[in-house]
């Protein structure tokens, strides 16, 4: 197969500001990259965790909404990996930010919650075992 891994992800939000804020700071994503780019009034956010680039924040003038119920054709979520589901959900919790129940995966016995980034996007936490 030619493909290797995952690059990047790429979100586009309705207010820089706040998603900035939300990625780096509720998130703890660390910034590669900030750009303006001004022929097109947007800004470029490249953002990694850890030391993998992960994903590209993008801001436009008045983009148009997207349908993002859970069950839409297209991207349904972002899921990222943590050791401590419960930890996890708290520190999110203490930032603002509330998380679906903890459920567990009945094909996999993982345990999973979910939750939205400013804009409604579903993010997912799932532990994940060494």
């Amino acid at each position: 197969m030619f493909l290797q891994a995952v690059h990047h992800i790429a979100i586009i939000c309705s207010d820089y500001t706040r998603s900035k804020t939300f990625y780096t700071d509720v998130l703890g994503l660390q910034v590669i990259r900030e750009v303006y780019r001004e022929e097109r009034d947007s800004w470029k956010l490249d953002l990694a965790l850890g030391n993998q680039y992960i994903i590209e924040l993008f801001s436009f003038p008045e983009p148009p909404p997207r349908a993002s119920r859970p069950e839409s054709c297209g991207l349904r979520h972002l899921a990222f990996a943590v050791a401590n589901i419960e930890a996890a959900a708290q520190q999110l919790l203490l930032k603002g930010v509330e998380t679906e129940p903890i459920r567990i995966d009945p094909h996999t016995n993982q345990r999973f919650t979910f939750f939205t980034d400013p804009d409604g996007l579903p993010l997912e936490l799932y532990e994940t075992h060494p």
